[in-house]
């Protein structure tokens, strides 16, 4: 249809039905369009002026619907925004949205059309303008938003509203660090957020911090999994920089939110897909919590349960963390997005809580029995990880060889039990540990115990690769000392060739554990030796 006939009808030259019926039309041609002819700018941006003048009037639900929805289409290109960007059409979408009073409720059902469409036209605009951005601080959006949630406590036919409400909150959080702020401190937006969540998720309390878990259940729909999905986003973005709680009272608002985030991971989405995407966000939110809530996450198992249990405790939602990261991994890409959330969630829970330590490394690093193959070779969790450490992307590497170190307890000897010194190099390096020892995190003193089959195998592992192998000829054996004397000497001399064109540099470590030129390790070695002959 002609933008210009549109334009026309809009602009007052037709009633108000010959309008719907133009615009409706409008919206079912671009309902799927998001790139807009540049040499119709000027078209569109009178279009977006005149049904904000039609929307400032009073006219029926239906014709409202229609003009939002016209210009939901149309602020999806930022350059048409500068009209509509005022603090009077921003009111105007306000007002229709249910957000410029405090007192109305929402009672008309037939309204809520008009609320939502209203929603989405100001996610569009917030998030294509930076004018708006700053009008919506300026108006006190997030705290109508807020008020907005609180009517859509116990309605009906209202999770449409209640998840562009909450994907509003989102925009504004992620976008504008004031209002950021605002929520956390002034409108208690964690609280707010926090039961939205629960509402979405229908969580149901037996004890304080522990949902009662119904097998039966069935899956969420999709209008309850993408509200708790936009929650979970809002709430992400609230909580950032919280891992230093500061009073009893954040530590049970934190604790309660970690209880019904264990319920969210054991909770399952209409879909597959949407289901994964309900507990990725469920994960980046448990990111936030400091470490110290995430006990919640594992319960006292009771004798009905027929759930994964280790030492007495429900480890389901543990288990679901380690079954997520598994199949992070076999996708195979966007490692940092997608895999070192999960990751480091693990590493935390792991260094902080011992009975998750001892489970998921009763998972993910089994006493060995066959060391026939590479560490990084195989199909096992434990295979799939040490292949991640030595990943090209250094922040993946250093998260996964961070998450094995900690279920070794830090120790240097058992991490190269399990992955060899090649793979683990990388982290003993960075940690200062390549002459052994121990991290400086403390854990219990229970020993690891190795099986018979390790213990015969170890004498023949090659530490460097961590596998057993054949004993091999030595190629000196049939040499004279001459012979020996000359290789070794040719050795030298590249070496030396090699160094003085500075394709390499001689690295040694000192004893503190950590690299340095050679020079400087071998240096410091006769300076700590002549110290100690000294004090003798």
């Amino acid at each position: 249809m002609e933008l210009g006939a549109v334009l026309e009808a809009v602009e007052g030259r037709g009633s108000a039905e010959a309008v719907e019926l133009v615009l409706a039309r409008y919206n079912e041609e671009n309902r799927t369009i998001f790139r807009f002819d540049p040499a119709d700018e000027d078209k569109r941006k009178k279009l977006c002026e005149g049904i904000l003048n039609i929307l400032e009037k009073d006219t029926k639900t239906s014709c409202q619907v229609a003009c939002l929805e016209a210009l939901r289409i149309l602020s999806r290109d930022k350059k048409v925004l500068v009209p509509v960007t005022t603090k009077r059409n921003m009111q105007i979408l306000m007002r229709l949205a249910k957000l410029d009073t405090v007192e109305d409720p929402l009672e008309r059902v037939s309204e809520f059309p008009v609320i939502v469409e209203a929603l989405k036209c100001l996610c569009n605009i917030i998030f294509n303008s930076a004018v708006a951005q700053k009008l919506s601080l300026e108006l006190n959006l997030a705290a109508m938003l807020c008020n907005l949630l609180e009517k859509c406590k116990n309605q009906q036919f209202v999770d449409d509203i209640k998840c562009f409400d909450l994907r509003l909150l989102f925009l504004l959080s992620l976008l504008h660090t004031d209002i950021r702020s605002q929520l956390r401190q002034e409108l208690q937006g964690v609280q707010v957020l926090t039961q939205a969540l629960e509402s979405s998720l229908s969580v149901r309390w037996t004890e304080e911090y522990q949902a009662a878990e119904d097998r039966d259940r069935p899956p969420l729909s999709l209008q309850e999994t993408d509200c708790a999905i936009e929650a979970l986003k809002a709430l992400f973005n609230v909580t950032l920089d919280s891992w230093n709680v500061h009073s009893e009272n954040e530590s049970h608002q934190f604790r309660y939110m970690a209880a019904i985030l264990r319920h969210c991971l054991l909770t399952m989405g209409p879909t597959e897909d949407k289901t994964e995407e309900l507990h990725s966000n469920a994960i980046n939110l448990l990111s936030n919590v400091p470490v110290s809530c995430l006990d919640v996450l594992i319960k006292p198992s009771s004798q009905e349960e027929t759930d994964i249990k280790y030492n007495g405790m429900n480890m389901g939602a543990i288990q679901i963390l380690l079954d997520f990261m598994e199949k992070r991994i076999d996708k195979g890409s966007s490692y940092r997005e997608g895999l070192t959330p999960v990751l480091s969630l693990l590493t935390e829970c792991c260094r902080t809580h011992r009975n998750i330590r001892k489970f998921i490394k009763a998972q993910v690093l089994p006493p060995l029995r066959d060391v026939s193959n590479r560490p990084e070779v195989g199909t096992t969790v434990r295979n799939k990880l040490v292949r991640l450490m030595t990943h090209v992307d250094l922040g993946v590497k250093q998260i996964a060889a961070e998450f094995l170190f900690v279920l070794c307890k830090e120790r240097v000897d058992s991490l190269l039990k399990y992955t060899g010194y090649g793979n683990a190099a990388g982290l003993l390096a960075a940690r200062g540990l390549l002459a052994g020892g121990r991290g400086d995190h403390w854990y219990s003193d229970d020993e690891d115990t190795d099986t018979e089959e390790y213990k015969s195998a170890k004498p023949n592992i090659n530490l460097i690769t961590g596998h057993l192998e054949e004993p091999m000829p030595n190629p000196m054996d049939e040499m004279t000392e001459e012979q020996k004397e000359y290789e070794a000497m040719k050795l030298v001399n590249m070496f030396d060739k090699l160094s003085r064109d500075e394709l390499i540099k001689p690295m040694g470590v000192r004893p503190d554990g950590t690299m340095a030129p050679l020079e400087e390790a071998v240096s410091q070695y006769h300076t700590n030796k002549q110290d100690s002959s000294d004090s003798d």
